[in-house]
């Protein structure tokens, strides 16, 4: 019943009791329900024809929210979803992990959820945190290339630790940067690639995330595009990550940044498309997707790279239809976006199971 009232438009019980077939006295006593755990609040009655005023329902904006984290290489990030999709606080910092004990990773990110549950004052539901490599089915970090000491990592318990019993759940940063596009009307079968110092992807099916049996799918950054090319921090050689990770980008053209990277070496975001749409030629043939999002910091390298990835992809896919390729609307915020949604996402699917658990929150970590 809560993805009614989730709907474009605001219905009132009768308008729920119509569209689902309950009765309206069963619809009562469930909004009743709702109400009480803060997941859903009552308009000022209207009179929109004959009959009594109707009070349209709408999902309570001072109700649980998500809490979207991230740990990633050299930055973590948090942010506050509500249950109507605003974002209401979000915040990132820099902090480098590449030589840190995962500890102090989690104490940064565990921090600055606090803070930024604090400014958004709403209670929290539940936190998913995204992180930069192979997350198992039971939440375990496995491994993270550019993370050398981040091995076997049970992240959620260690963050649930740090607050105050949240139940936190991990994921990769890329999966849920590519859940986020299509919750932001993006198309249901796409490869969407997460541009950073690592290089990731994102692989929807029909609308659905498809993780690979271990939740190694979409590790293109070490799809090997130059044979005999550098050393990779996975153990192999001339890995994507190699000639299109922002770091390497930046070193092979000896740019400062991003900013001063299309203006001044051409040549080198055009070689980072070129090698960008090798392995995506490969991810299309496998998977049949007629589209690819290029997100993370990719966008800021400006249109040198997306024409490259596209005239790559023309010669080397063999479609009737051209590969739709484009920038992410939604940039480097995008995984940490997609982490808060998840939760929300999870409540409006199941809002019984929060009701079950009395509708517990994070209200410590605003302390």
């Amino acid at each position: 019943m809560l993805s009614e009232v989730a709907g474009p438009q605001p219905l009132s019980r009768a308008g729920v009791a119509a569209r689902t077939g309950l009765t309206r006295g069963t619809v009562s006593s469930l909004v009743e329900e709702l109400i009480g755990a803060g997941l859903v609040s009552e308009l000022a009655a209207t009179r929109g024809g004959p009959g009594r005023p109707a009070s349209p329902l709408q999902l309570d904006p001072r109700g649980p929210a998500g809490l979207g984290l991230e740990v990633g290489v050299d930055a973590v990030g948090a942010c506050v979803i509500d249950l109507t999709g605003a974002v209401r606080a979000q915040r990132t910092a820099p902090s480098d992990h590449r030589e840190d004990a995962p500890d102090a990773g989690l104490l940064r990110v565990a921090a600055l959820a606090r803070e930024v549950v604090a400014e958004a004052g709403l209670p929290v539901a539940a936190a998913t945190v995204a992180l930069p490599g192979v997350v198992s089915a039971d939440g375990v970090l496995e491994r993270a290339p550019n993370l050398p000491r981040w091995v076997d990592v049970a992240v959620g318990e260690a963050l649930r630790a740090r607050l105050g019993g949240l139940p936190v759940r991990p994921g990769n940063e890329a999966d849920l940067a590519a859940l986020a596009e299509r919750w932001a009307g993006g198309p249901p079968d796409v490869v969407v690639v997460s541009g950073g110092i690592g290089v990731g992807a994102g692989v929807l099916l029909d609308g659905r995330l498809f993780a690979g049996a271990g939740g190694r799918a979409g590790e293109i950054g070490h799809v090997v595009v130059e044979p005999d090319g550098r050393a990779c921090h996975c153990g192999g050689r001339g890995c994507l990550e190699t000639v299109a990770g922002l770091e390497a980008l930046l070193r092979r053209a000896g740019a400062p940044d991003l900013d001063a990277l299309a203006a001044t070496h051409p040549d080198a975001v055009r070689a980072a498309g070129r090698a960008l749409g090798i392995a995506l030629a490969g991810a299309v043939h496998l998977l049949d997707v007629p589209a690819v999002v290029l997100g993370g910091a990719y966008p800021r390298c400006g249109p040198l790279l997306l024409d490259a990835v596209r005239a790559e992809l023309d010669a080397r896919v063999f479609s009737r239809s051209r590969v739709d390729v484009r920038f992410s609307t939604l940039g480097p915020d995008a995984a940490l976006r997609g982490a808060a949604t998840t939760v929300v996402q999870e409540v409006l699917a199941d809002p019984g199971a929060l009701i079950a658990g009395n509708g517990a929150g994070a209200t410590e970590l605003s302390s």
